[in-house]
């Protein structure tokens, strides 16, 4: 069977309804470029829709009912968003659940250093990613800094018009001959993505108590000081407080619209806020259902999944253990039984036919531009490995819910057998018994610092998951 590109179909109304949603989104991707950015916003926009914070609702020994809106979230940087059915619990959810995690650098926790009078900051990557795409482009910093006396810093450099960039820098190609006979797999170094970020000495201090050996100290590593002095005064920082810091490097610059056409969205991070935004927007502007609905925002995915905020922790079915008792619904043989009944879409994106690299894709199972939502029945690499493979019943009854929503949607696999592979927090919550199948939205360059999409198919996604919920 083969999809037809939707674009063609699509009428004046639904254009413009296609450009906005693309522009609330792009507003999502700028102000979202790490976990707990995204948990921030996406608490904010829930706010507004009149959702409520569930600790605050236990804390209080306040009851719920159906209809009542709430949310649960980790360390900032997970979250489950819960819209309660009028069927009991124990029959099951709908749940949308997408990561919010992507490839970056981060910034080690005794990073600071000075090295021929050029100050560094020492990283190590997370997640996969061509190590050689980060370098020559400019970056932010992003995230916080925890004091010592329970304060919390909050870090956003590179963003504004009159911020600062920094980089990683390369060999310039006159003198990278050996280094262009390198694998790509090598040819950057992880201990070579260290960012740069100053390289003006401090003024000599005139501090009438200092001995001569700390004035040679200070003379040695000047450039150093002089980035203290500046961390300092312009964010209260001291060197420190990197112990107890979660600083992200992450590409500069905001969400751009992508070709003449501008049918397409480039920027860094969507995979998988693409599916998280489209998730959480097809959950606030959907009515209350027999079914509870829920979409959870998770992270840690590019690393496993582990963690107290990865899919693999306890908070979910703590959540959830949570929001039976405030309904007088809690037992934990009905906990288990709501797990299991629920259904799931796991929302993770797919990889584009990009026809620069056919020979990577088997063309009638590829993801393509324009030809809507992508379900993907397994993931997993080689025969199908860590792969959570939805049954053929549940498969059905998903064909019926995307058909009843006029929902274009295709099938595909993450490229040819035995070439690659990849992984989702879907195998993760079939544990408990539910049905899950992989959908999201096709990407060309997924992990790299820039990824595009297509709008028409963040259009279908966002139809696709709100036809799921009400399915």
């Amino acid at each position: 069977m083969k999809q037809e590109n939707i674009w063609k179909s699509y009428t004046e109304q639904q254009c413009r309804e296609l450009e906005e949603l693309s522009g609330r989104y792009k507003a999502f991707l700028d102000k979202g470029k790490t976990e707990r950015e995204c948990v921030k916003e996406a608490i904010r926009l829930a706010r507004e829709a009149g959702y409520e914070d569930l600790k605050e609702i236990a804390a209080a020994g306040k009851t719920l009912k159906a209809g009542d809106k709430v949310y649960a979230v980790c360390m900032e940087k997970i979250l489950a968003l819960y819209m309660v059915g009028s069927r009991p619990m124990k029959d099951g959810m709908r749940i949308l659940g997408a990561h919010i995690d992507s490839p970056r650098l981060d910034v080690k926790q005794n990073p600071l250093y000075e090295d021929t009078e050029m100050a560094y900051l020492d990283t190590h990557y997370y997640g996969g990613v061509k190590k050689y795409q980060w370098v020559t482009i400019p970056l932010a910093i992003h995230g916080v800094v925890a004091k010592k006396d329970g304060s919390l810093i909050e870090v956003r450099i590179g963003e504004e018009e009159g911020d600062p960039i920094f980089c990683v820098t390369d060999l310039l190609i006159h003198l990278a001959g050996q280094q262009m006979d390198k694998k790509a797999r090598v040819v950057i170094e992880g201990e070579d993505l260290d960012l740069l970020v100053g390289s003006r000495p401090a003024a000599a201090s005139e501090a009438k108590d200092q001995t001569e050996e700390e004035k040679k100290a200070a003379e040695k590593e000047a450039v150093k000081n002089g980035i203290l002095k500046i961390l300092k005064e312009s964010y209260g920082i001291e060197e420190e407080d990197f112990l107890s810091a979660e600083l992200e490097i992450v590409p500069a610059g905001k969400a751009r619209d992508c070709g003449f056409d501008r049918s397409m969205v480039a920027a860094y991070g969507q995979d998988d806020r693409v599916c998280g935004y489209t998730s959480l927007e097809a959950l606030l502007e959907t009515e209350p259902q027999p079914y509870t609905c829920c979409c959870l925002l998770t992270d840690k995915e590019e690393i496993g999944s582990v963690g107290a905020t990865g899919m693999q922790s306890r908070f979910f079915e703590n959540a959830t253990a949570e929001l039976m008792d405030r309904l007088g619904q809690y037992s934990e043989l009905d906990l288990r039984r709501c797990l299991a009944n629920s259904r799931m879409l796991s929302s993770d994106v797919s990889a584009a036919y990009d026809p620069l690299y056919a020979a990577a894709f088997e063309k009638r199972n590829a993801a393509y531009f324009g030809r809507g939502l992508v379900f993907n029945k397994y993931t997993g690499s080689a025969g199908k490995s860590r792969s959570n493979d939805a049954n053929a019943e549940y498969l059905g009854w998903v064909r019926a819910a995307m058909e009843k929503g006029q929902v274009a949607f295709q099938t595909a696999e993450l490229g040819k057998v035995d070439v690659g592979g990849g992984g989702t927090i879907a195998y993760i919550c079939a544990l408990y018994g539910m049905e899950v199948v992989d959908s999201g939205v096709a990407v060309l360059n997924m992990h790299a610092p820039l990824e595009i999409t297509s709008k028409a198919d963040i259009y279908e996604a966002k139809k696709g998951y709100q036809a799921f919920l009400r399915g």
